[in-house]
């Protein structure tokens, strides 16, 4: 049936309009002998578990057995036994490996990532960081470990004034941006060399480790000498030559989630620290781009529990950069911990509207305070310390009136006690001096922890304990104001 024409289309519409494109499909076609990325990718590889208590020459022949068909081994130590790593193109080279005296058990692995993966190593890796001594764990059940500190080194006082404050208050780690990658060429791009100088000097006086951003291989000795956790940032996630550097260091590193990374292209980033030789890794989510617009960034927090089912690698978050907003700082660091982040890191400033950098999303010190108050009550939580005690008691006879008066007069103690209880805590914080960290934490978990044993009046435990935390939340802030007055913040950056 002949096709009816369109009247609005002239007959020969197109008819003497000359050929431009000719897709010819190739009469033959050969099949490429070198394997596809993705083929390369879906490789079977191999875990080989060792049995507990094997010793040193049976691990080694296994390593020895291995290496002698041209594949590599990995030893990764837990704390019952050891576990082979074997990566490589053609496993089924060592297939008998497990009737090697010592071997428990061989497990194929089809993840790409292989030495972050759970199978490669079963325990939940602990990192250190900072020298023997004055060293932090982190992950592996260690407690929750603030990092914190300016997007960038500024100048000396600047940093010094915010060292002393994040120590005052809790951090662990102080972070400081000495070279800054920027996407304005014109923007700030950080002090460099001088800066790190200025990151050593104020871990001499408050004794914190250093974590701060490595953008160039070239800077790796220079960041040997005056950092303590080397950070690869979002932008340098797919730098692979980065990464195999990162890999020839014995310092750990923070791997920051790329902007649009994938989990599995992130644990492959990883994979290159560990496969370069470097097992001291330690992811950071810090939020992925999306369509909107409200928050700098997209914080996923789901990536916390998720990480911790395949990988056996610490996991920190920062919710600075994952969502730009310092009112939304405080919220999702809480709500990180909650999702059982190992750590967080956090952009402080003492003066954040005028910061040359990231000032938007950058908190005060009163602010930090504050957030370091909320992530010490949930730690408590956290580490299962808070039973909750439920007692009642019956209430005496008495009329309205003496009852009220003998409320009144226990009011009145009350207000004299808690003043001496803050001129104390004053006391205290001279005694440590300006840059001394004023409460101990371990002491108030024992407080609180008392308050919950000796519950058994009218008040329940979870009421005590509220109580008590506005008391010691109070003193805290009177440290503070205290030390503040004493040693004030700059008011001027350089």
């Amino acid at each position: 049936m002949a096709r009816q024409q369109a009247t609005s289309c002239p007959r020969n519409a197109g008819a003497e309009r000359p050929l431009r494109f000719l897709f010819l499909e190739p009469e033959t076609t050969e099949k490429s002998t070198e394997p596809s990325e993705t083929e390369g990718r879906m490789e079977t590889q191999m875990i080989v578990v060792m049995r507990t208590g094997a010793d040193p020459d049976q691990i080694a022949a296994v390593c020895e057995l291995i290496r002698g068909e041209g594949l590599e081994a990995f030893v990764s130590e837990g704390q019952e036994r050891v576990v082979i790593g074997v990566v490589g193109t053609e496993i089924d080279r060592v297939s008998h490996v497990g009737t090697l005296p010592g071997v428990e058990q061989t497990i194929r692995v089809t993840h790409p990532y292989k030495l972050t993966s759970l199978e490669h190593h079963p325990d939940r890796s602990r990192i250190t960081v900072g020298p023997a001594g004055n060293s932090i764990p982190i992950g592996a059940g260690a407690p929750l470990v603030v990092m914190a500190g300016p997007c960038s080194v500024e100048s000396r006082e600047q940093l010094f004034a915010t060292a002393r404050s994040v120590h005052r208050e809790g951090a662990a780690i102080l972070r400081g941006g000495a070279y800054k990658p920027r996407t304005s060429p014109y923007a700030f791009q950080g002090l460099g060399e001088p800066a790190l100088q200025i990151l050593a000097d104020a871990r001499e006086e408050t004794g914190m480790p250093v974590v701060s951003e490595l953008t160039d291989p070239a800077q790796l000795d220079l960041f040997d000498h005056h950092v303590d956790l080397i950070q690869i940032g979002s932008r340098n996630m797919h730098n692979f030559v980065l990464l195999r550097a990162a890999g020839q260091t014995r310092k750990p590193i923070l791997l920051k989630r790329g902007l649009s990374a994938t989990i599995e292209e992130w644990l492959m980033a990883a994979e290159y620290i560990l496969s370069s030789g470097n097992s001291n890794v330690i992811l950071c989510e810090r939020g992925i781009r999306s369509f909107d617009q409200s928050t700098r960034n997209t914080l996923d927090l789901s990536a916390v529990p998720l990480l911790r089912e395949l990988t056996h690698l610490p996991v920190v978050v920062d919710p600075s950069h994952g969502t730009g907003r310092r009112p939304l700082v405080g919220p999702m660091s809480v709500a990180a911990a909650a999702a059982g982040a190992d750590g967080l890191i956090i952009e402080v400033h003492p003066d954040p509207a005028h910061a040359r950098s990231d000032g938007d999303q950058s908190l005060s010190f009163p602010e930090f305070g504050s957030l370091m108050d909320e992530l010490r009550r949930l730690e408590f939580l956290r580490s299962g310390d808070a039973n909750r005690l439920v007692a009642a008691a019956e209430a005496g006879d008495g009329s309205i009136q003496d009852l009220r008066a003998r409320i009144d007069e226990l009011d009145a103690k009350l207000v004299n006690l808690l003043e001496e209880r803050a001129q104390l805590a004053v006391a205290v914080q001279d005694a440590k001096g300006p840059a001394g960290h004023g409460h101990d934490v371990e002491r108030e978990r024992a407080l609180m922890k008392r308050a919950v044993d000796t519950a058994g009046g009218v008040m329940e435990a979870d009421e005590l304990q509220t109580v008590l935390a506005a008391v010691l939340r109070a003193s805290r802030s009177v440290q503070r104001r205290h030390a503040a007055a004493v040693d004030p913040p700059p008011t001027a950056l350089a």
